[in-house]
C-alpha cells in the first residue's frame, strides 16, 4: 500500500552537533517515492524491525502519524490515518451488497480489515488468507487497534496463499477483498492482480450478486497510471460493473485507489448508502458516508480519461509494478 522504497536511518550530526543537511537534531524516516523524490518524517523511536521467510518487516513510532506499520520497504499502515484506507476499501462493497454474511479477505494481516467488516451486522464468517504467519503474529502483539478482531469468533484466521486458499475452498462468498501488497518487482503478491486470477479463481467463488474489491495502488494526478489504470481496465474485462474510487491518505503522501466489481450494478443512493450505514454498521464510521463515497468515485477529468483509454491487461507475463523493489528481487 505504498509506493515507495525506504530508508531507516539516524539523521547524521556533525562535531559541533548540528543536523548535517538541516537544522533539526532527529531520527527520520525516509521513502523513496521516485528516483528524483523522497518524502520523510520524524520517529521517537524504532519500536521493531525484522525480517520473515517473505517480508521485511519494521513497526515504527513516528510522530506525525503515530505508530506505522512498514513491510518490503513500504508504509502499510499508520495509527492516524489507516481508518480512511479501510474504510474505503471494505464499506462500500458491503453497503452495495443486499445483504452481506459471508467474506473472504486476501491477505489483511495487520487485522484492520477484518475489524472492519466485522462492525458490520450481517456478517456471519470472515475468512482472513495471509501468507506470512509471523506478520499475522506481530500485528496481533503490536497493534492494541485490532485485538478485539482478531479473537472475534466470526473470524477464520488461515495462513496460506490466497490463491491456493481460493482453489481449495468449494465455499462461495458474498464479498471476497483484496487486501493486499502492491504489485512490486520482487514482491510476493503482483500475481493475484491479473485477469486469469479474476477470472478463473475469484470470480467463480462469488455468490450471485457478489461484490469483489482491491486496494489498487497509487491513484494520484501523477501516479495512477502505475496500475491503478490498468487494475481497473484488467477488471473491466471479467465483471460487467466495474467502480473505481479514491481518497488522500496523508501518510501515504498521495491519493490511493480502490477497485470494486460485480456481475450485478451498483444502483443504492446516497440517502440509501447513508440508511444502510446507520441501520447495519456498529459504531461511527469517521471517514466514510454516502456523499464521501459520491466524492471519491468521481475521479478528477485526468485520471477518467486515462482509465477510459487504458488497454493495458494485467498478466503475469505483462506485469506493471509500482515503483519500487520487493525483498525477493534485491541483491
Amino acid at each position: 500500500m505504498g509506493e515507495i522504497s525506504a530508508a531507516l536511518s539516524n539523521v547524521l550530526n556533525n562535531e559541533n552537533g548540528h543536523v548535517v543537511g538541516g537544522p533539526r537534531k532527529s531520527c527520520w524516516y525516509e521513502e523513496e517515492i521516485d528516483n528524483d523524490l523522497r518524502w520523510c518524517f520524524a520517529l521517537n523511536s524504532i519500536l521493531h524491525t525484522g525480517a520473515t521467510q517473505y517480508q521485511d518487516i519494521q513497526l515504527l513510532d513516528t510522530k506525525p502519524f503515530g505508530k506505522a506499520l512498514v513491510i518490503d520497504g513500504k508504509l502499510q499502515s499508520a495509527e492516524i490515518d489507516e481508518f480512511i484506507y479501510h474504510e474505503c476499501l471494505v464499506h462500500p462493497p458491503l453497503l452495495y451488497h443486499s445483504n452481506p454474511r459471508s467474506i473472504f479477505i486476501m491477505g489483511g494481516g495487520e487485522g484492520s480489515t477484518a475489524r472492519e467488516l466485522l462492525r458490520h451486522k450481517t456478517v456471519d464468517k470472515v475468512v482472513m488468507c495471509d501468507i506470512d504467519e509471523e506478520v499475522v503474529e506481530f500485528c496481533k502483539s503490536y497493534l492494541e487497534v485490532n485485538k478485539e478482531a482478531f479473537s472475534d469468533p466470526r473470524l477464520d484466521l488461515i495462513i496460506n496463499d490466497a490463491r491456493a486458499e481460493l482453489e481449495r475452498r468449494e465455499e462461495h462468498y458474498d464479498i471476497i477483498v483484496g487486501d493486499l501488497a502492491d504489485p512490486i518487482e520482487g514482491g510476493p503478491c503482483y500475481q493475484l492482480y491479473t485477469k486469469s486470477f479474476y477470472e478463473f479463481i475469484v470470480k467463480p467463488r462469488l455468490n450471485q450478486g457478489g461484490i469483489f474489491v482491491t486496494q489498487a495502488g497509487p491513484a494520484g494526478i501523477f501516479s495512477h497510471t502505475e496500475v491503478f489504470s490498468c487494475i481497473f481496465n484488467t477488471l473491466k474485462q471479467v465483471f460487467k460493473y466495474v467502480v473505481p474510487y479514491s481518497a488522500h491518505i496523508p501518510s501515504y503522501a498521495d491519493t490511493w485507489g480502490w477497485v470494486m466489481a460485480s456481475d450485478t450494478p451498483f444502483v443504492v443512493s446516497v440517502d440509501e448508502l447513508d440508511q444502510r450505514i446507520k441501520q447495519r454498521i456498529n459504531g461511527e464510521n469517521r471517514y466514510l458516508d454516502g456523499k464521501t463515497f459520491t466524492s471519491a468515485s468521481t475521479l478528477s477529468k485526468a485520471v477518467r480519461n486515462s482509465l477510459n483509454n487504458e488497454t493495458h491487461v494485467y498478466s503475469e507475463g505483462n506485469a506493471r509494478f509500482i515503483y519500487g523493489h520487493g525483498r525477493h528481487n534485491q541483491a
